[in-house]
């Protein structure tokens, strides 16, 4: 399909949001939306063309800035040493709490929009990927999928006693899909297990794929970019957020 993107503003319970808005154009029809929450470095290019992708499969696509608190709107951090270290000190620094309201923000404004049918979804790489699993915490998302998730199993990011993400992972509804890389060294194998065994326990509805693949192979920049698996994970995430 062909899509429209453009910038818009909402506002949170933290202050304004800046968000890439993108809308399949086919007339008299309306389509489910996709919660896309990125790396750490916010809405890079890389992140802009995979929303794109996304969106041409027939959703409708919002891409929040991830830490619009700690920066000036607009704000994109560069895949480098010193992009990684803000990146990295935003992510400590704010609450999995203020994420939870992105989330309520970006799920009022769609109810606003004549193009949405009220079926939203959410989706992420790298702390997106976790946020993506945070998402599904509210019961209004019907399906996550989470690529190569940081964070989850370490308990690192700030939260309320008894509110860290994966602790909390019974209280999702929806299906969850976790694609991770064996090669990835920010999720290792002991973290996985304790990821696949906390989801186990909780009884949740989950599926599961460790690939050959580096971190941030989704990436369409720099050497770690797989396009073969970043093709299926496309496909994987249509056919999950279709049902």
């Amino acid at each position: 399909m062909q899509i429209q993107t453009t910038t818009i503003t909402l506002s949170t319970a933290t202050g304004p949001m800046r968000c890439l808005q993108i809308i399949p154009q086919a007339s008299g029809k309306s389509f489910g939306a996709v919660l896309f929450y990125s790396e750490i470095f916010q809405i890079t290019a890389p992140i802009s063309r995979a929303a794109a992708m996304l969106a041409g499969q027939g959703f409708i696509v919002l891409v929040p800035e991830v830490f619009h608190e700690l920066n000036p709107a607009g704000t994109v951090l560069g895949y480098d040493d010193v992009g990684k270290d803000k990146g990295n000190q935003d992510k400590w620094t704010k609450p999995l709490a203020s994420h939870d309201s992105d989330t309520v923000a970006m799920l009022a404004y769609l109810q606003t929009l004549a193009e949405f049918n009220g079926k939203t979804t959410s989706y992420g790489v790298c702390i997106g990927g976790h946020l993506a699993f945070r998402a599904a915490l509210n019961p209004a998302l019907t399906a996550a999928c989470c690529l190569y998730a940081t964070d989850l199993h370490s308990d690192t990011l700030p939260a309320a006693p008894g509110d860290q993400t994966l602790a909390r992972a019974g209280d999702i509804k929806g299906e969850l899909m976790l694609i991770w890389g064996k090669q990835d060294p920010h999720i290792p194998a002991e973290g996985r297990l304790k990821i696949y065994q906390q989801l186990s326990a909780s009884g949740c509805n989950f599926s599961w794929h460790e690939l050959n693949a580096q971190h941030a192979f989704m990436r369409d920049e720099g050497e770690r970019y797989d396009p073969a698996l970043a093709l299926w994970v496309y496909q994987q995430a249509r056919q999950l957020f279709c049902q």
